[in-house]
């Protein structure tokens, strides 16, 4: 599959679907999870804001996905899925609003995968005609919250919790891609998508056994190494090869 890039955004007349080319976004007539069809009408890329670039049912995510996240924890046996509410969902650029009561609160830069098919209970070998791209995510994290409630709904699912974006690509290798998590500019994680204990396609795999996976869900796939906290004013980027830069501020 050629690469291919695809936006969802907002002008003073119009939001919808977008394909990038250089720096201008060719319209969609709808959404690009059926036939692509181009309005005619172009808008240049730095006179729109940039949406998250797709609507899901759900979001999932998997804890534990590489074995340098791991510490001491013991390798897992199949992905630890877990969800976050489209509640949660911010736009790139947009600003993380870290709630009142949590005290530690950090970011998580992974690989997204974006579904492209409605499927359930596909093998690994049929994944990949079910994977429509690729994007970057922050699966942001209340760690004191994580450590104490009976489930992760608050820390992992607040206000502004799930950035995803600024683009889906196609036509990349997801299985080896750089991943990039910076905090004001400083490096914090930086680590290949060959590394993941459970690749897109596991995943993806897995999950269908017990969900109908959906066109436009999205997948958080883990994220490498450590973390740190999230103060207010600070930057935060989750660059992944081939796809882009997300990057949100935080309040």
């Amino acid at each position: 599959m050629a690469i291919r890039k695809i936006v969802r955004f907002a002008s003073e007349q119009h939001v919808g679907y977008g394909l990038i080319q250089d720096q201008t976004i060719r319209a969609l007539a709808s959404s690009c999870f059926g036939p692509i069809t181009e309005t005619g009408q172009v808008y240049e890329l730095a006179k729109i804001r940039l949406l998250a670039p797709c609507e899901p049912t759900k979001i999932l995510a998997v804890g534990l996905n590489y074995k340098s996240h791991l510490g001491a924890r013991a390798v897992p046996a199949e992905p630890g899925l877990f969800f976050k509410p489209i509640s949660a969902i911010l736009d790139p650029e947009g600003t993380i609003v870290v709630p009142g009561g949590t005290i530690q609160c950090e970011f998580e830069g992974e690989l997204v995968i974006v579904i492209g098919k409605t499927v359930r209970h596909i093998n690994p070998s049929e994944a990949g005609d079910c994977i429509f791209g690729v994007t970057c995510g922050n699966d942001i994290s209340a760690r004191d919250w994580q450590k104490g409630d009976l489930q992760w709904w608050r820390a992992k699912g607040c206000d502004t919790f799930a950035p995803f974006g600024p683009m889906i690509v196609q036509g990349l290798n997801y299985d080896d891609l750089l991943l990039t998590s910076r905090l004001d500019g400083d490096i914090k994680q930086q680590q290949r998508t060959s590394d993941l204990i459970f690749g897109v396609h596991e995943i993806v795999s897995f999950a269908s056994q017990y969900l109908t996976l959906c066109p436009g869900d999205i997948i958080y796939t883990g994220t490498p190494g450590a973390t740190a906290a999230l103060t207010s004013g600070s930057e935060v980027t989750v660059e992944i090869e081939g796809v882009g830069v997300l990057k949100n501020t935080v309040a």
